[in-house]
């Protein structure tokens, strides 16, 4: 596409969360203290919420690389599933040799076995849980019960929710009420600043191998803002296509009319009229 054109090693606005292209903001560095001060402190239950694209997968990832060493963590992508199968699934993310045919009762105490093992031996225990959004209601009342497990001094695992706005509507269902009240810690990510966007663009470029002059000036900047919102996913996606679009003019800077271009073709970015 435009990467010899820009000079570039790979796309720097790919939409998969990448660790390696992470711009340090104010929201998501807010979110992940927030996240170790919880899990220090030995709470249950965290709860991170956002709009679609805002980084929560991203955010999930970081924090799975800023646990202690010697801890134990397990990340449940899709938790769309039945209370037994979210049993099978810990079971296998926390490496225990579980019989698929045993019954819920030996299922959960060879669990309890393992993270009393782990606390026994000073490890932490974490799942996080993304999309948690899509658990059906008796799965969320069976995570519920599974926190029950503790020692005199500490919770024997903790849980981490990441989801859409949908979670805290879903929790607010009374069969839910009890695990709503565990949730001691919990942070709602927003979108990115107009000074935000400016550096989180020329972040992901350098990173990408760009070693020109800008590419993205500040009336691209401000009106790639207001296409996506601040919404990281929505940015790159605006991003990218802006960029497709100057390379197919043979130019090398952004004008406000690529974004334009790139707004109008793309579902969910603001309309060109209204900024």
């Amino acid at each position: 596409m435009y990467l010899d054109h820009f000079g570039l090693n790979e796309l720097p606005f790919g939409i998969t969360p990448d660790t390696s292209y992470t711009v340090v903001t104010r929201g998501h560095q807010a979110a992940l203290n927030t996240l170790l001060v919880a899990l220090n402190s030995g709470e249950g239950f965290i709860k991170i919420t956002g709009e679609v694209g805002t980084g929560k997968s991203l955010l999930c990832r970081r924090l799975l690389q800023a646990l202690p060493a010697g801890g134990i963590s397990a990340y449940l992508p899709n938790p769309y599933l039945a209370p037994r199968t979210l049993l099978l699934a810990l079971s296998e993310e926390l490496g225990l040799a579980v019989n698929a045919d045993s019954d819920d009762y030996h299922l959960l105490q060879s669990l309890n076995h393992a993270l009393l093992a782990h606390a026994a031996a000073g490890r932490q225990v974490v799942v996080c849980i993304d999309e948690a959004q899509a658990m059906p209601l008796e799965t969320l009342e069976s995570l519920r019960l599974l926190s029950n497990l503790e020692t005199e001094k500490r919770k024997l695992l903790q849980i981490v929710l990441f989801g859409q706005p949908e979670l805290d509507r879903k929790l607010a269902e009374p069969s839910v009420r009890q695990l709503l009240q565990r949730i001691a810690f919990h942070y709602r990510l927003g979108g990115l600043g107009r000074e935000e966007v400016a550096n989180y663009l020329a972040h992901r470029l350098r990173v990408a191998g760009y070693r020109g002059e800008d590419v993205f000036g500040p009336r691209a900047v401000r009106c790639l803002h207001r296409a996506s919102r601040g919404t990281p996913r929505l940015l790159n996606i605006l991003a990218h296509k802006s960029l497709l679009a100057v390379y197919g003019e043979g130019k090398h800077a952004v004008r406000p009319g690529h974004v334009r271009q790139a707004a109008g073709d793309t579902e969910g970015a603001s309309f060109a009229g209204w900024w």
